[in-house]
């Protein structure tokens, strides 16, 4: 069975994280559901139990971002921001 790759927040607001393959690369994009949409670039490897692991943690959180940096730290994923 295939990892979670989608995550919503479940303190009631809009804020969304996921990864997805896109041209060989993984990324990881996060929506606050209003205004602001970033992507990364995972550098390297990480597998999806590690990927997926990261984000369920970080969008429990109530500041995602910044514990999405500090998840993916933890577990040594490095990324390299694409957009936003």
């Amino acid at each position: 069975m295939g990892q979670q790759t989608t995550f919503h927040a479940p303190h009631g607001g809009a804020d969304f994280l996921g990864y997805r393959r896109r041209a060989g690369a993984t990324e990881i994009v996060y929506d606050d559901g209003v205004a602001r949409r970033m992507v990364w670039r995972v550098s390297g490897s990480a597998t999806e139990a590690r990927l997926s692991d990261a984000l369920r943690a970080a969008v429990g959180s109530v500041r995602v971002v910044p514990s999405l940096y500090d998840e993916l730290k933890k577990r040594a994923i490095a990324i390299e921001r694409v957009a936003g």
